[in-house]
């Protein structure tokens, strides 16, 4: 197994065992979409809960808990690492707005520290495999709305200088160069961040000389470059 791809797995060991601290709790809620089994098995231990019903819970609203923080916190180990297996058939970007509805990044420094090694890892292994288990663009996606912050992602992309990097960064302008996306692209499931400028500029600048990709010069694109986020005009 690949260096990168070993140090994703050892993130995830180390995720497991930090939230291990988590306890079982007696999980309430929408008794019309989950049945008393269902919430009886997800008030027991984490390693019984069966997959179908931890995707469930990984895309469901959090109206429908009675305390969705907690449950979220609890099962984040088994859906990080079905997300990054590509075991949980829900859509990352949704992952990534349910995490930052869960408050994440207010949970306990141990827990958001495990979770920050995660998400290196895993940006490090995606940079260094070609193809990965998930497409570039959804992991970049679940990266930067998880943590609010497109560029530092953007920066490692940059300073990574291997085939398998490349190739990824085909891979990202062929798919949101599809009817020019990349001039309005949104991140997070409820469209929370507006990546075109930042991802825009990077593609022209620090990655242009990485691709012979003739649509980056195209007038039309070129016309957006600098066009700033809505939230800079309002």
């Amino acid at each position: 197994m690949p260096s990168h791809q070993q140090q994703v797995f050892t993130a995830l060991d180390a995720l497991d065992r930090t939230f291990a601290s988590e306890e079982p709790f007696p999980v309430t809620g929408c008794t019309y979409c989950y049945g008393d089994q269902d919430l009886l098995d997800l008030s027991g231990p984490l390693h019984r809960i069966a997959d179908d019903l931890v995707s469930a819970v990984a895309a469901e609203v959090p109206d429908h808990w009675d305390d969705f923080p907690r449950l979220y916190r609890r099962l984040t180990p088994r859906i990080i690492r079905s997300v990054i297996t590509d075991q949980l058939h829900v859509d990352e970007n949704l992952i990534a707005s349910r995490l930052v509805q869960a408050g994440w990044t207010t949970w306990e420094a141990p827990l958001t520290r495990a979770l920050d090694g995660v998400w290196s890892a895993w940006w490090q292994a995606t940079l260094h495999t070609h193809p990965s288990p998930v497409p570039v663009k959804n992991v970049l996606s679940l990266l930067t709305v998880a943590t609010g912050a497109l560029r530092p992602w953007l920066d490692a992309w940059t300073a990574t200088r291997t085939p398998a990097a490349d190739a990824q960064l085909t891979d990202l302008i062929d798919d949101v160069m599809v009817e020019f996306e990349i001039t309005e692209l949104h991140m997070g499931f409820y469209d929370e961040y507006h990546a075109s400028p930042e991802l825009l500029n990077w593609l022209l600048t620090d990655a242009r000389a990485r691709t012979d990709d003739a649509r980056l010069d195209d007038p039309y694109l070129l016309g957006h470059r600098h066009r700033p986020a809505p939230s800079e005009t309002s």
